[in-house]
């Protein structure tokens, strides 16, 4: 027999599972600006969870996540899943028109600790394309102008450092 939960389960909220930026502090817990992954479900409730390192510019969060609710979780911006895209239509990085990404450029969707948009334009070489460890940040009015691209993962093999595994927005598994 199994031992009785002494806690009741926290309700499922509606703010689907994905990319963040929290806005506002959860207490000394978690400063603002952060990126994080909300997860909606799980034990012992909804909660965030923090980014803590990065790999082929892609975020990996935290395994231990801090449980909120419905009331904070107005306080956090949706992101665009990480992943690849192509620009729909050409724009500067932002209002001082440093860098310009013309129309049907492969580009990879990252983001910074603070939940900044980073695009990391990649390059053809002898080896094959090649994505550079720096990007460019973006202004957060840029990026809907990105159409999300489809890329095959194999099944088995882990697309990038992300919380979850096999198929996303932006990887259809084999």
């Amino acid at each position: 027999m199994s031992e009785p939960n002494l806690f009741a389960p926290r309700p499922k909220l509606s703010l689907p599972c994905g990319l963040y930026r929290v806005t506002q502090p959860l207490d000394k817990r978690l400063k603002a600006p952060l990126l994080v992954y909300f997860h909606n479900h799980g034990e012992p409730g909804p909660g965030v969870y923090p980014a803590i390192e990065w790999s082929r510019n892609k975020a990996t969060f935290a395994q231990q996540g801090f449980t909120v609710d419905a009331d904070y979780t107005r306080t956090l911006m949706p992101l665009p899943p990480e992943g690849f895209y192509r620009v729909r239509e050409s724009f500067t990085c932002c209002e001082k028109n440093c860098q310009t990404f013309e129309t049907e450029m492969l580009v990879q969707l990252g983001y910074d600790g603070s939940g900044n948009g980073i695009l990391f334009v990649p390059t053809w070489t002898p080896e094959g394309l090649a994505f550079p460890e720096r990007g460019t940040r973006l202004s957060d009015d840029r990026l809907t102008r990105l159409t999300p691209l489809k890329v095959v993962i194999p099944a088995g093999f882990e697309a990038g450092a992300g919380f979850e595994t096999g198929a996303s927005q932006h990887g259809v598994a084999e």
